[in-house]
């Protein structure tokens, strides 16, 4: 089995680092071919646990962290820190862009060949379905992270990111536009909603995809479009099978945690040890919380030499990727913005009546029941930043809602990402760029 995974992984390793033929110094002599059942699940477990840990990185670009100017790691994370993108200290940590093709081209050999090998039945078919959602997942975060975000009126020229459908050694990967590479996503999510047919794994096993986390990635993918009828639709949906949430007033357990009531698929690492050893929580996080009333806030955080650290990764029962609370903020955030202002408070109150203490939710019930509808929306996305802090949400929001600016300060020294800065979107890495060209 690990001889099948290793050589696959070469092969994968030559198509995206390569691109077509002619950036290619050698070609694979030969790989072993997977026919079992067993074999196709050992490439999607590896896929799965060698899924790109990027949003521990993203977290030291947002306003989320103040860096540890004494932590093992802060060489590797400061010039990331100070969105010194280009010409940054070679000592820096380089986000991911391998990583992802690494997966994609697991997901792209189930989707290809597990029937054909291992037989059409409920087993390959189900892995056939989390294939497709891998590979949809991967495109989604490489668009979000090397392309502007999605505007309806500039996407079909905005320059996305390479999509990659199956091993070909002699295509030119060339990056597609942001609509194409969503309307790939859309369609491998659809698609593989036609053969998962696991609706919740049992924990251990929860990193997986199923019906539902197929549903939260629909919900989230079209949320970002700002398509709110099909993001609204799928969050619904989701909530169907599954609305529970983790009650703060009877229990300690962190949301986020995969044994979680709420927990709907735990695969990514969003805040790992680089990360959480080299920062504290910023005084802008640390002060959206009603530190009193709010119970996330003891929950979340705790105080150590002086300053807050997070409680909410850096161990494997954290890793998260996504949960019902996301549903809900999603079903408030869809129905607000088509109109439907009831479904929006009760989707919004359904999560704070959960995080908040009951006296003081009764005040900030009767608060948020009177704003208007632009105030609501604030309310909403201020609501994210608070639920999902550190595990990995809160760039991508940045990037959606306005781009503001932030200062982190360094070594004695400001520097500041502006307003709509371009260093919202990531550069290409360099390694990537000088083995295809086309990403320059």
């Amino acid at each position: 089995m690990k001889k099948i995974i290793q050589i696959l992984a070469v092969v994968l390793i030559l198509v995206t680092l390569g691109g077509c033929k002619k950036y290619l110094d050698i070609e694979p002599v030969g790989r072993v071919i997977p026919t079992t059942a067993e074999d196709f699940r050992a490439l999607l477990t590896s896929a799965y646990d060698n899924f790109a840990t990027h949003k521990s990185l993203l977290a030291a670009r947002t306003d989320e962290l103040t860096l540890n100017e004494y932590g093992n790691d802060y060489p590797g994370l400061r010039d990331i820190y100070k969105w010194k993108d280009s010409d940054p200290d070679a000592v820096t940590f380089e986000f991911p862009y391998l990583a992802f093709y690494n997966t994609i081209f697991y997901a792209n050999e189930v989707i290809s060949e597990v029937e054909n090998r291992a037989g059409k039945n409920a087993l390959t078919e189900q892995m056939k379905g989390e294939a497709y959602l891998l590979r949809a997942y991967c495109h989604f975060e490489l668009v979000n992270l090397y392309a502007k975000p999605y505007q309806n009126a500039t996407a079909a020229t905005d320059r996305g990111i390479a999509i990659a459908l199956k091993l070909d050694l002699e295509h030119n990967y060339i990056p597609a536009t942001v609509e194409e590479v969503y309307t790939q996503v859309l369609s491998d999510i659809t698609e593989g909603q036609k053969f998962l047919n696991v609706e919740t794994y049992e924990s251990g096993k929860n990193y997986r995809f199923t019906t539902r986390a197929a549903l939260a990635l629909k919900a989230r993918v079209y949320e970002f479009k700002g398509e709110w009828a099909n993001s609204l639709a799928a969050a619904q949906a989701g909530l169907a099978l599954n609305n529970k949430l983790e009650d703060l007033n009877t229990s300690t357990r962190l949301p986020n945690n995969y044994l979680s009531v709420e927990n709907i698929m735990s695969m990514e690492n969003a805040f790992n040890n680089i990360i959480s050893n080299s920062s504290y929580i910023s005084s802008h996080l640390t002060g959206i919380y009603n530190q009193e009333n709010d119970l996330r806030f003891p929950l979340y955080f705790s105080f150590s030499g002086g300053d807050y650290v997070s409680n909410k990764g850096s161990s494997d029962a954290l890793k998260i990727s996504f949960r019902n609370a996301e549903l809900y903020l999603i079903q408030a955030e869809s129905a607000l913005q088509s109109g439907n202002k009831g479904l929006a408070l009760q989707s919004l109150l359904a999560v704070t009546a959960k995080r908040l203490k009951p006296a003081y939710f009764i005040t900030e019930k009767i608060r948020i029941e009177s704003l208007s509808d632009a105030d609501l929306l604030k309310e909403i996305i201020s609501e994210r930043e608070k639920e999902f802090a550190l595990e990995g949400h809160r760039w991508y929001d940045l990037r959606r809602y306005g781009q503001p600016k932030i200062t982190h300060r360094v070594e004695e020294v400001d520097y500041t990402l502006e307003k709509n800065d371009p260093r919202y979107t990531l550069r290409f890495p360099k390694s990537a760029i000088s083995s295809n060209p086309n990403l320059q």
